[in-house]
């Protein structure tokens, strides 16, 4: 389940700064690439979702789950992993769906959080 609250706090970045030795350049790379590859995974998902095609639901989901951790999201990467999961074993196909609507609009909120990120790291340059 997707913690809403934390749509409206600062990222956790923690992860990018400790896997680059605090490199804000390097920070602004990811995020950048995240912000380039993430509306296409999304394409496909939800493409992928429309067809009802579970097989390919559950490759995309677990494809896009680990960027949710670079960037502090946690909660939705277990999200993502759970529509995995539902995919990959025929449960709760019904719930698939929502599930991605739920994803999908986090995904927005996570873009204007890290162009507030991204404009923090600048001044650090």
């Amino acid at each position: 389940m997707i913690d809403v609250e934390k749509n409206n706090l600062p990222l956790d970045l923690s992860y990018l700064r400790e896997m680059s030795g605090d490199s804000a350049e390097f920070i602004i790379e990811m995020i950048d690439m995240f912000k380039q590859q993430t509306p296409l995974y999304m394409a496909d998902l939800e493409q992928a979702v429309k067809q009802q095609d579970w097989v390919k639901v559950s490759g995309f989901a677990h494809k896009i789950k680990p960027t949710f951790t670079y960037v502090g999201r946690n909660d939705a990467k277990d999200h993502m992993q759970a529509m995995e999961h539902n995919a990959r074993d025929l449960k709760d196909l019904d719930r698939i769906p929502s599930a991605f609507e739920e994803v999908k609009n986090l995904v927005e909120v996570l873009y204007h959080q890290l162009d507030q990120a991204k404009a923090n790291l600048e001044k650090e340059l």
